[in-house]
């Protein structure tokens, strides 16, 4: 069985109370319960965390585990912030797909810089929520 963990960085767990213009109204669980539902022969982890620490531990933990198919990886702000992040991304062995809910180019400009793109082997923005099922597809092909 492929197996795929879908990491969210800081705020992520907030979806479906913060920002819903950007973000929508739909909770991270509904999410999950719907890629399970639209994948049912992939065994789908998922990890939360605000901190960057834990992010970089959970890609050293799992990244280089040959059983994981690929992460879909939502850094959320530490997108544009996190150089060691990157460097996590780059040290391991998991092709890991970069995911953001809104299109990051139609916002701020400090949002149009990732310093996680470059060692990512995709970027998918702006599709909602379905940016991690789009995610998920391409690590299966």
């Amino acid at each position: 069985m492929n197996r795929i963990l879908i990491i969210n960085g800081p705020n992520l767990n907030l979806l479906g109370r913060r920002e819903p213009d950007i973000y929508g109204s739909a909770t991270m669980q509904s999410c999950l319960a719907g890629l399970r539902s639209a994948f049912p022969e992939l065994s789908l982890d998922y990890f939360q965390s605000n901190s960057e620490g834990a992010i970089i531990d959970k890609l050293h933990a799992e990244g280089f585990d040959a059983s994981l198919t690929g992460i879909v990886l939502n850094a959320g702000a530490y997108t544009h912030t996190s150089l060691a992040i990157a460097d996590a991304i780059s040290a391991i062995d998991v092709p890991v797909i970069e995911v953001h809910i809104s299109n990051v180019h139609a916002r701020e400009e400090i949002r149009h810089r990732s310093l996680i793109s470059p060692v990512c082997r995709g970027v998918i923005a702006g599709f909602g929520l379905d940016s991690y099922r789009l995610a998920i597809l391409a690590l299966l092909k």
